[in-house]
């Protein structure tokens, strides 16, 4: 690991639940002012990456911290115990971080595989960094080779259609039980990112209207804004699903935001007007038992899945293709910066051989007639004897012999860039040479 490795740290669903995360949450406009905490901790470039699956920090540090500062600074901004979420803390460092970003850019770390919003999230946080002037010639490169992967991944694969055809399914089906959209609310439980794009779909198919609740208000009002519609506070749950034609629950707490009996009330309410229910949260929102109900039609993503695809091998053949284009795009990538960290020394060993050349050129008479054939004669010389060695470092660096790498360089430096010793005792040696060739 180098002094200065690529660390992401933070919690995220895998790690933490969804009320700690809430807490952890950090507006656009917190941004800027958390990213200078993060400077003022050693972090010499970093980005907030702030969604309701992670709250993350990338960037790059001393390896010898592991991420601890940047985290203890993101979780004292929240008014929180940095020693009592360690237990939550996700954590990688250099090769495992890369493949995490790469991994998060191409949607393949969401909660619903291919959420289409997920690389506009990163690429936005990526924009307020940049804005900060917290994005410079480490993290660029990683962000870029992530986005490229994510494109392939898009591009190649059915994962980017996975989402979007079920919105579509989803859309279709609320169709089926109200017809018009134009005539129904919806009600948005939780602030998950495919919660959001399904009902941006459901507003661009012509839905009437739209209110959001979610665990804190500040976050549902947000919600709200981005939607054009309406926000409620987590008590008005039961008024508000009386009012609401369709209900898109992702809140993913782990426990039902919506049970049988609840739903039963809000018919009643509702003088059995059927009701459509999404639940995209993993584990569910709402009780299975709500499809035992009259005029409740609740679908769960299993069976928007079965509805928008043909089984359940489609997802994994697409996934697969995937993870192996992220790889390959990985393997580059690593590749590339291995061959970059090699060129300083690939640099400082010709300038080395360059400036002997003209050392040797300087002591011949300017109007030397002989000059610009010598000229030429050294500099093919010279070509020719860092060819080999050149290429040495090259490969070296492309296959990833870390070690191996750092000692040819080292002996490379030491044979033909140190610092020259005694002058007398060069030009002994030089006697000696020419001793020899003429004894030859």
């Amino acid at each position: 690991m180098t002094a200065s490795a690529f660390i992401v740290v933070g919690v995220n669903r895998r790690t933490g639940p969804v009320e700690v995360r809430e807490r952890l949450y950090v507006e656009d406009e917190a941004v800027p002012a958390l990213l200078d905490r993060l400077r003022a901790a050693g972090m010499a470039e970093a980005m907030v990456l702030s969604t309701c699956d992670r709250v993350e920090i990338w960037g790059i540090g001393t390896a010898a911290g592991e991420g601890g500062p940047a985290f203890t600074v993101l979780v004292e901004t929240a008014g929180l115990d940095p020693r009592a979420l360690l237990s939550q803390r996700f954590l990688a460092l250099d090769e495992a971080a890369q493949r995490h970003a790469f991994a998060v850019a191409a949607s393949l770390d969401s909660e619903v595989i291919g959420e289409p919003q997920v690389l506009g999230q990163v690429k936005a946080a990526h924009r307020l960094a940049r804005d900060a002037g917290m994005v410079g010639p480490l993290l660029e490169p990683i962000l870029q080779a992530a986005y490229q992967a994510a494109k392939r991944v898009r591009n190649e694969t059915a994962i980017g259609q996975r989402p979007v055809s079920l919105a579509a399914a989803a859309c279709q089906l609320a169709r089926d039980v109200q017809g018009d959209l134009s005539r129904c609310r919806a009600l948005l439980i939780g602030a998950g990112d495919m919660g959001e794009f399904l009902m941006q779909q459901l507003l661009a198919s012509g839905l009437g209207g739209a209110t959001v609740i979610a665990r804190t208000a500040r976050r549902a009002e947000a919600l709200a804004r981005r939607l054009g519609g309406h926000y409620a506070l987590l008590e008005e749950l039961p008024d508000r699903l009386a009012e609401a034609d369709i209900v898109v629950a992702c809140q993913g707490e782990g426990r039902y935001m919506l049970s049988a009996d609840m739903v039963e009330g809000a018919l009643r309410r509702r003088r059995r007007r059927p009701v459509f229910l999404v639940d995209l949260a993993v584990p569910g929102d709402i009780e299975p038992a709500v499809n035992r109900l009259d005029d409740a039609f609740l679908y769960d993503l299993d069976e928007l899945e079965q509805v928008a695809l043909q089984g359940r091998a489609g997802r994994e053949a697409a996934a697969g293709a995937a993870w192996a284009i992220l790889e390959t795009e990985l393997a580059g990538f690593r590749q590339r910066l291995a061959e970059r960290e090699a060129v300083p020394a690939l640099v400082a060993l010709r300038a080395g051989f360059e400036a002997a050349r003209q050392s040797i050129l300087a002591e011949l008479p300017p109007d030397d007639p002989s000059r610009p054939a010598l000229d030429r004669a050294t500099q093919l010389l010279v070509n020719r004897l860092l060819h080999r060695p050149m290429a040495a470092l090259r490969r070296m660096a492309a296959a990833g012999t870390g070690p191996e790498q750092v000692a040819a360089e080292a002996l490379l430096r030491r044979l033909f860039l140190d610092s020259p010793g005694d002058p007398a005792e060069d030009e002994s040696a030089d006697n000696s040479v020419g001793d020899t060739k003429d004894e030859e």
